[in-house]
Formats: structure tokens, C-alpha cells, sequence
């Protein structure tokens, strides 16, 4: 609450001030999950992290993700559904971050927004996060990857960061339980768009998810 009032009032400045400021309330949350039920965190192929932004399209299997990822990539924004913004202070502070909302029940709709606003966000050079899977799976569950991270990529030519990670084995989905053990979050290299259809894409990062969750146990 403190934080979110904080960047309420500093409404005016930019976007990367009031994302400095938010983005503290992660590293909070990651550390007392360390603190409290000895979860820990472990970052593989850092080295892959693009230097200019791009979209990241990662699986979904917690709610870990959507706070835990912001310990690992720079400056970056999401696609949401809009019924997130609801949520008393924690939906506020979603909203001063520029994020990309969207009604599911109009998906035509949806998808030109997604493109059209990912493709601002790049261009504005804050990286946009992207679950394929439009929603949480269970663990050991990989769903139907759709398009939409791609697209961004496509229209704006930047590379996609494919990302793999285990946290539904700590934080379940849709369960308040918690386990102490350790989230391995894996990066892999930058994939290029450059002549490769939409299809393609999806094939390629969907292979390489799968190829980790079976190595990543």
C-alpha cells in the first residue's frame, strides 16, 4: 500500500520511475518467501538476457511468475486480463505501469491490442511478458501456445526470449500452500523472426518449453 500511494502521487513522472519504485515490492515478496519457506530462486542462462528489449514468452504454472520474473529481466510490462485492474491496490498499481489489457471475451479485439500496444512498448524500450498459454497450468502441464507474443516480435522485428520454469512445483496453481524448495527459471538464446512464419515460431519455443520441463525436475 505504501509503494502503490507512493507512485499514485508521482502519477506525472515516467513510466521507468514509477517501475522503479513497484518493482521493490518483488524483491520483497521473493525474499521473504527465501526468509519464511526457505524458497529460492536460481536463474539459468542469464547470459542469454538480449540487451535491447524483446518480447519474453514464458509458461504459466503460478502466480510466482508474475512476480519473480521481474527479479530476472530488466524493466518490463504484461499482458493482462482486465479484470486485474480491480483488484483494490494491487490493481491500481498494475495500471501505472502501462501494462496491456485485454478482454478475453473479445479475442479478435484483443490480439489487434496486443499487437498494437506490445509493439509500443517495445519501441518505448521496456521489455513485455508474454504467457502463451493465456492461462495457468498445472504443473508438469504444458497448454496451447497462441500467438500474440509472436506477432509483437514480428511487427516490431525484435527477438523472442523463450523462458522455462518449474515454479508450479512450489506455489501450485490456484493453491494458497507453498513448499520449500528451489524455482529454476530457464533462459534460452535469443530466437530471431527473421523469415519464419508464425507457426514456425510457436513449434520452435513450444519444443524448446518442452525439452526443459523434461530436464528441469
Amino acid at each position: 500500500m505504501l509503494l502503490t500511494t507512493i507512485v499514485l502521487m508521482l502519477f506525472f513522472t515516467p513510466v521507468k520511475v514509477r517501475y522503479a519504485i513497484l518493482v521493490n515490492w518483488s524483491k520483497f515478496c521473493i525474499w521473504w518467501l527465501r526468509m519464511t519457506l526457505n524458497i529460492k530462486l536460481e536463474v539459468m542462462g542469464k547470459e542469454n538476457i538480449p540487451t535491447t528489449p524483446c518480447v519474453i514468452i514464458s509458461n504459466h504454472q503460478s502466480t510466482w511468475e508474475t512476480i519473480g520474473l521481474q527479479q530476472v529481466f530488466p524493466h518490463q510490462t504484461w499482458v493482462l486480463k482486465r479484470e486485474l485492474l480491480l483488484i483494490p491496490v494491487f490493481g491500481w498499481a498494475l495500471a501505472m505501469l502501462k501494462p496491456i489489457i485485454i478482454n478475453r471475451g473479445e479475442k479478435f479485439k484483443a490480439l489487434k491490442k496486443v499487437i498494437k500496444q506490445g509493439a509500443d512498448r517495445i519501441n518505448e524500450k521496456i521489455f513485455v511478458v508474454v504467457f502463451p498459454e493465456g492461462t495457468r497450468q498445472p504443473y508438469g502441464k504444458l497448454g496451447e501456445y497462441q500467438k500474440g507474443g509472436i506477432s509483437i516480435a514480428k511487427k516490431t522485428g525484435c527477438d523472442i526470449s523463450p523462458v522455462y520454469h518449474n515454479a508450479g512445483r512450489v506455489w501450485p496453481k490456484g493453491s494458497f500452500i507453498k513448499y520449500p524448495n528451489t524455482i529454476t527459471v530457464v533462459i534460452g538464446k535469443p530466437i530471431s523472426v527473421a523469415g519464419k512464419s508464425a507457426t514456425v515460431l510457436i513449434k520452435e519455443i513450444r519444443d524448446w518449453t518442452e525439452s526443459q520441463a523434461s530436464r528441469i525436475i
